[in-house]
């Protein structure tokens, strides 16, 4: 299979580990090891102490899986598969589409969600999220538009990444109407789900409402923990979970056993933890927002709704990219252009989710006020 670099995480890859400030990380601050553990029942701390480094279920350990079921309303354990976030994406994929298969995907997006389908020879529409005044919006017309008859996949993420949209419950449900109509599967990238700022708005997994639905989600964002690479597959349909099983058998073939239990206690817990990232990123949020008005000149902020991204506007006389690659190379802040993400335009993405978001946001202050640009 030949693919190209998959832009992101190559950017992230060259500067991630080198600078002080990460403007652009995606997950939320990440609990440490301490942390986690002094949130353990003494079920769970007991699996903890006693746990033998030996192989696990390639499934997911029974207990883990039960916990993921409880995040959702229809689906029972036997119907969810653990697996680390992008390596559930990749299998999936591999397990749902054939060369000739038309996928439409959301636009901009986590590169995976729709770079696999094509270079598995499908032929890929984007949807794009577009921007207006003030916010983000989806236009339905054009979804209806982008359908044929060889469509087999509709690849959604909400909240989004990198904009932080979500649509409200009429466009939600209309979605999949249309999918539905034509026996079309939805994959849902729900990694944000219960980062929404109003949590009345928070929408349904789509595993829950629909029969071919597939949602995908995992404990790097909102659950703080990106370092245990776990995450997972919810679908009603458990043949389709059964293939995936099989494919796993070529990659992973089953989860790290520490990570499984450290899941079991984040799950455990997952009110608690979700409530401590959503407090860091609707304060950020704020902070965020009074920087681009203290700046109009320069930026133009286009509120989120959801997770702990945002995707502003740059209104400089430079070039995003100038801009993005100054603040990293003179205050050693890492800004990822929306260029990354193929989204034309001078938006850029900011992360709104780790602790020293304000001390981060300063020094691109600073940055502005030396007369840089």
């Amino acid at each position: 299979m030949t693919i190209p670099d998959f832009k992101l995480e190559r950017y992230f890859a060259q500067y991630e580990f080198k600078v002080k400030y990460l403007l652009s990380a995606s997950d939320c601050e990440s609990l440490s090891l301490s942390e986690l553990l002094a949130l353990a029942s003494p079920a769970s701390r007991a699996l903890w102490d006693e746990l033998k480094l030996s192989y696990t279920e390639s499934a997911g350990h029974p207990l883990l899986r039960a916990a993921i079921a409880r995040l959702y309303q229809a689906i029972t354990s036997a119907q969810v598969l653990v697996a680390a976030p992008e390596e559930a994406i990749f299998i999936a994929m591999q397990t749902l589409l054939q060369p000739g298969d038309h996928v439409i995907a959301i636009s901009p997006a986590y590169q995976s969600l729709y770079e696999i389908a094509r270079s598995l020879g499908c032929q890929v529409t984007t949807w794009p999220v577009l921007a207006g005044a003030g916010g983000w919006r989806l236009d339905l017309e054009t979804l209806e538009a982008s359908f044929t008859p060889r469509t087999r996949l509709l690849v959604i993420n909400f909240p989004h990444n990198p904009t932080g949209f979500l649509p409200s419950q009429a466009e939600f449900d209309h979605i999949l109407a249309l999918a539905r109509q034509r026996g079309c599967r939805v994959f849902s990238d729900e990694m944000y789900r219960l980062l929404e700022h109003d949590p009345a708005r928070r929408l349904p997994a789509v595993c829950d409402v629909y029969e071919r639905g597939i949602s995908l989600s995992g404990l790097s964002k909102t659950f703080a923990l990106p370092g245990l690479r776990l995450g997972w597959l919810a679908a009603q349909d458990q043949a389709f979970l059964e293939r995936c099983q099989a494919y796993k058998d070529y990659t992973t073939i089953c989860s790290s056993a520490p990570s499984e239990i450290l899941g079991i206690i984040a799950l455990q817990n997952a009110g608690r933890i979700a409530a401590r990232s959503l407090d860091i990123v609707r304060q950020n949020a704020g902070l965020a927002q009074a920087f681009c008005q203290r700046h109009p000149e320069r930026f133009t902020w286009l509120a989120p709704q959801g997770g702990s991204i945002a995707f502003p506007l740059w209104n400089g006389a430079q070039t995003v990219e100038q801009f993005c690659q100054a603040v990293l190379d003179q205050q050693g802040v890492m800004v990822v252009p929306g260029s990354i993400f193929e989204y034309p335009g001078s938006h850029f993405r900011v992360g709104l989710g780790r602790a020293n978001f304000a001390e981060a946001l300063g020094q691109v202050e600073a940055f502005l006020e030396g007369g840089f640009f």
